[in-house]
């Protein structure tokens, strides 16, 4: 067995591999999915914090008259909710291959938990989501600090946005935290 040490090492580089090709394949499961166990008062009553949210209404906004004018004024060929332009912050998974959402999935939330958080096929299940670093380990996004939190938000509330105001991420965020209650 002098090559053990090689065969060891190939077979955690495929599954290495085949662990990261897994997650790729992750496929949007969607609000509906996700609301039953995160809108309990354990879970902090998450799903109804988003629900009540302007990230609830993001696709909603582009659907408006003003949308489509702010649209035309930065010389987009297409309506609002038509625009990649507009779609890339203003829903999760719109132009992903179809094959990359689950029926119960519609890009029309808007900004929703998969948006943050990936793509949740591989960890949707109670079991994989009552075990954090499961979840983390089948694709879900774990933020490490409220640094890290910024600087994802601010990938759409940015000078790009031609509706841009002052993002003031203390403010915003303490609208839209959804921690889990300790104790």
């Amino acid at each position: 067995m002098r090559n053990r040490p090689l065969f060891v090492l190939l077979a955690a580089a495929v599954f290495g591999l085949t662990s990261v090709n897994l997650l790729a394949q992750n496929k949007y499961v969607g609000t509906k999915m996700c609301a039953p166990c995160h809108r309990s008062e354990k879970q902090g009553k998450q799903f109804d914090i988003w629900k009540n949210s302007d990230h609830a209404k993001a696709y909603q906004t582009l659907t408006t008259a003003k949308a489509n004018e702010i649209a035309k004024a930065r010389g987009l060929a297409k309506p609002a909710a038509e625009s990649i332009e507009c779609l890339q912050c203003h829903v999760v998974g719109y132009g992903d291959d179809a094959k990359l959402a689950e029926k119960a999935f519609d890009f029309k939330d808007g900004v929703q938990c998969e948006t943050c958080h990936q793509a949740g096929s591989a960890y949707k299940s109670i079991t994989v989501m009552k075990d954090k670093a499961k979840a983390v380990a089948a694709g879900m996004r774990e933020f490490k600090d409220e640094a890290a939190i910024e600087t994802w938000c601010r990938t759409c509330h940015n000078e790009k946005s031609p509706s841009y105001k002052e993002f003031n991420f203390k403010e915003r965020w303490a609208k839209i935290k959804h921690a889990v209650p300790k104790g």
